[in-house]
């Protein structure tokens, strides 16, 4: 930490205290308290035959610092919000301004949702809720769903898939909730953790309500760590208030939940269920995402979390708003066999391989830029 000058055009020999701020920041991320603890150990023992005592003293002070028991000034955004103890993941901050940045240059697209009757306000819930967990990878047939949602038959085999079918249906038809946004970030956390407790009600080994405890992952993708969970969130929150138009901040919100994975299971089906919110509460068309859509929007997802292309997820799930804008949703019948027509319900590898692609069924009247 002493100060020193680059000469003929070579680097300084010492870092600035905000370039260790962010140092300590990382290691106590990736590695924790203990691996910490060892430098400073490791820094008291070297620092006395170095002549660097002061120096020591000031490290040692600002690792008490991010370790919530000293009280130094610190300048790092990332060790500022570890000293109010709401650390977050820089990685995953820099994704979301990614993000952002691309949907403040989209030009902008309204799509008002269609009035609908009451059964038609139903069949789209329903089928929003049974596309969702399709994904997600609980399958049933139109009609095995459609009894559980509708009359309360639960398959003895399958209790637990049945319930979270029945759970995402009961959130997403709730437009009165779903129209209440948060204002202020706690908003979004009792948000998050009741509609997950609804959605997750049968599953008590996952948790439901509560953030997670453990780590998870999918793939090659590991998600934000539990301790960052609530940081990272609160991160994504203030970049989402300054989006201007509901399509923005919904594709904003679906990623940052889906991108944090708050919860040990569900975030797939809690994103979307935020995503749609967004547009509920602003009489915009929801975004449902049918089987054979499925890896489009698994894909667009992975090209932004993996490799930081937002364009991809900004472009499929503006799609899939125009097609969910054009298929009437009148009554469960006639809707299941348009959504027939337009290959809904198609396998997505299958669909590849035979050169299938979701339809839309007519044009839609409603958009406009």
């Amino acid at each position: 930490m002493r100060a020193s000058r680059a000469r003929g055009g070579a680097l300084p020999r010492t870092l600035p205290r905000r370039d260790i701020e962010d140092r300590l920041d990382t290691l106590l991320r990736r590695s924790g308290e203990d691996a910490v603890n060892r430098l400073r150990d490791e820094m008291r023992a070297i620092a006395p035959a170095l002549g660097l005592e002061a120096e020591a003293r000031a490290i040692d002070e600002l690792i008490g610092t991010l370790l919530g028991t000293r009280d130094a000034p610190v300048s790092a955004p990332a060790a500022q919000a570890r000293q109010r103890g709401r650390p977050y993941d820089p990685a995953r901050l820099t994704l979301f301004e990614t993000l952002h940045r691309a949907l403040r240059d989209h030009p902008p697209v309204t799509r008002l949702a269609r009035p609908r009757p009451a059964e038609g306000q139903a069949t789209l819930a329903f089928f929003e809720a049974y596309f969702s967990n399709f994904i997600e990878g609980t399958e049933f047939e139109v009609d095995e769903a459609a009894d559980i949602v509708f009359r309360g038959v639960i398959p003895a085999g399958r209790p637990e898939d049945a319930h979270d079918v029945l759970g995402t249906y009961r959130v997403v038809a709730d437009t009165a909730d779903l129209s209440r946004l948060p204002a202020r970030f706690p908003d979004l956390v009792a948000s998050l953790r009741r509609r997950h407790a609804t959605v997750m009600d049968s599953r008590p080994d996952k948790m439901p309500g509560q953030f997670k405890a453990q780590g998870n992952r999918a793939g090659g993708t590991v998600f934000v760590a539990p301790e960052l969970v609530e940081g990272t969130l609160e991160q994504g929150f203030a970049l989402h208030r300054s989006l201007e138009t509901p399509f923005a901040r919904a594709v904003f919100m679906m990623f940052v939940v889906s991108e944090v994975h708050p919860f040990a299971d569900g975030n797939g089906r809690i994103a979307r269920i935020m995503m749609n919110a967004e547009l509920v509460a602003a009489g915009e068309e929801r975004i449902v995402i049918p089987t054979i859509y499925r890896s489009n929007y698994l894909s667009a997802l992975k090209a932004l979390s993996q490799t930081g292309h937002p364009e991809p997820i900004i472009r499929t799930l503006e799609f899939a708003q125009r097609w969910t804008s054009a298929v009437d949703w009148r009554d469960l019948s006639a809707t299941r066999w348009e959504l027939e027509t337009c290959n809904a319900f198609r396998d997505p590898g299958e669909a590849d391989d035979e050169g299938i692609r979701l339809r839309l069924p007519n044009r839609d009247p409603h958009e406009r830029r």
